[in-house]
C-alpha cells in the first residue's frame, strides 16, 4: 500500500508540471530555447536508457517465469512493439493542428487582438487540451506500474514524463488562450489536461492490479518499454531540436542516460 501511493504521488506530480508550462507561457516574454532543449534531450535519454537496459529485461525475467523461455521471449518482443502501436494510433488519430506535441513559443502569446478573438480557433483549443489528456493516460500507467515494481524507477520516470510535459503545457495554453483571450481559462485546461496522468494510474489500480501476476505485469511492462521509446524519438528528440539547439539537445541525451545509469548503480 505504501508503494501504490508513492506510484499516485509520483504520477500526479508527473501530470501537474503541464501547468508549470503554463505559467511560463504567462509570465514569462521569451521562451528558454536551451534549458528546453537540454531538458528534453535529458528526458529522453533517461526513458530510452532505463526501457532497454532495466524495464525490457525485468518484462522478460516475469514472462519467462511465467510462460518458459521461448514463449515468454516472444511475447515481451510483441509486447514491446505492441506499446510503440498503442502510442502510434493514439498520435495518428490527432490532427496535426491539435496535437499538443507540436513545438509552441512563450512568444506566440503576444499575438493580435484580431488572432485571438478568431472564433475558428476555440475548437482547436479545446481539442489541443483533450489532446495531451489522451496522450497522459498511458504515461499515468507507466509510471504507476514502474513505481509498483521498483520506486527509484518510477521516480526517475515520473521526473523525465514531468520534464516533458512542461513544453506540452506551452503548447496546450498557446492555441487555447488563441480560442477564448482567456489566460485563466487556458491555464485551467492544461492544468486539468495533465490530470490524466494519475486517472491513467487509478485505472491500472482499479482494473489491472486484481489480476497482477507475473504474465500481465511482463506484457505490461513491456509494452511500457515500448510506450517510452517511442514518446522519446517521436516526440522528445525531434521537438529537442525544432527549439534549435541540435548540440544541447544530444547533450541532454547523454547526460539523461549517465544520470539514469548512476541511479540504477546505486540501487544494485
Amino acid at each position: 500500500m505504501e508503494n501504490v501511493l508513492l506510484a499516485f504521488g509520483f504520477t500526479l506530480m508527473a501530470g501537474l508540471a503541464t501547468g508549470i508550462g503554463s505559467i511560463l507561457a504567462f509570465f514569462t516574454s521569451t521562451t528558454n530555447t536551451r534549458f528546453l532543449s537540454l531538458a528534453l534531450g535529458f528526458s529522453a535519454g533517461v526513458m530510452i536508457y532505463v526501457s532497454f537496459v532495466e524495464i525490457f529485461f525485468k518484462a522478460q525475467e516475469s514472462l519467462v517465469n511465467a510462460l518458459g523461455e521461448v514463449t515468454g521471449n516472444w511475447v515481451n518482443v510483441a509486447s514491446f512493439f505492441g506499446g510503440m502501436l498503442v502510442i502510434a494510433l493514439i498520435d495518428k488519430a490527432i490532427p496535426k493542428q491539435g496535437n499538443p506535441h507540436e513545438v509552441k513559443k512563450v512568444e506566440d502569446m503576444s499575438k493580435s487582438p484580431e488572432e485571438i478573438k478568431n472564433k475558428q480557433l476555440l475548437k482547436m483549443g479545446t481539442f489541443t487540451a483533450l489532446a495531451i489528456a489522451i496522450h497522459n493516460f498511458p504515461e499515468g500507467i507507466a509510471t504507476f506500474t514502474s513505481t509498483l515494481q521498483d520506486p527509484s524507477l518510477g521516480f526517475a520516470i515520473a521526473v523525465a514524463i514531468a520534464i516533458h510535459n512542461i513544453p506540452e503545457g506551452i503548447a496546450v495554453s498557446v492555441p487555447v488562450y488563441f480560442a477564448t483571450g482567456d489566460k485563466k481559462k487556458a491555464f485551467k485546461l492544461s492544468f486539468l489536461s495533465g490530470l490524466a496522468e494519475p486517472v491513467g494510474a487509478l485505472a491500472a489500480y482499479l482494473l489491472l492490479m486484481p489480476f497482477l501476476n507475473d504474465l500481465m505485469f511482463g506484457i505490461l511492462f513491456a509494452g511500457v518499454a515500448g510506450i517510452m521509446v517511442f514518446i522519446s524519438l517521436d516526440e522528445l528528440l525531434p521537438a529537442s531540436r525544432k527549439y534549435g539547439e541540435a548540440h544541447l539537445s544530444i547533450y541532454g541525451v547523454v547526460a539523461g542516460m549517465m544520470v539514469m545509469s548512476l541511479s540504477l548503480l546505486l540501487f544494485i
